[in-house]
């Protein structure tokens, strides 16, 4: 049971990162990640890391807490409201694993 959780911590980190830094290359215009992006991409880890619901929960959106700072999380808002779209053309299953994922916990 451990590892799921392991490996689901990893999987949201990885797909957290895709899509901090496609904004950022298509926002900021750098190759590697600006210091603003940097900055949001350790917060997001940090509160990926200690996230206690890890276990039950999908994604930080389907979670009844937001342990995001109020400033944090309009950035990510920001950020997922650009990338959401265009993760498609570059992670295309990725995204599909995403949706399914959403669409069977607002099922339950």
């Amino acid at each position: 049971m451990k590892d799921k959780i392991v490996e689901k911590r990893e999987k949201e980190k990885q797909m957290i990162k895709e899509m901090i830094s496609l904004y950022c290359r298509k926002n900021h215009h750098t190759d590697t990640l600006c210091d603003e992006c940097k900055s949001l991409l350790d917060y997001a880890h940090l509160r990926i890391a200690h996230c206690p619901f890890m276990e039950t929960k999908t994604f930080c959106n389907n979670c009844k807490v937001h342990c995001y700072q109020k400033e944090k999380r309009e950035q990510i808002k920001t950020v997922m409201r650009f990338s959401g779209p265009r993760m498609l053309m570059y992670h295309p299953i990725m995204v599909l694993r995403h949706m399914y994922l959403s669409w069977k916990e607002k099922k339950k």
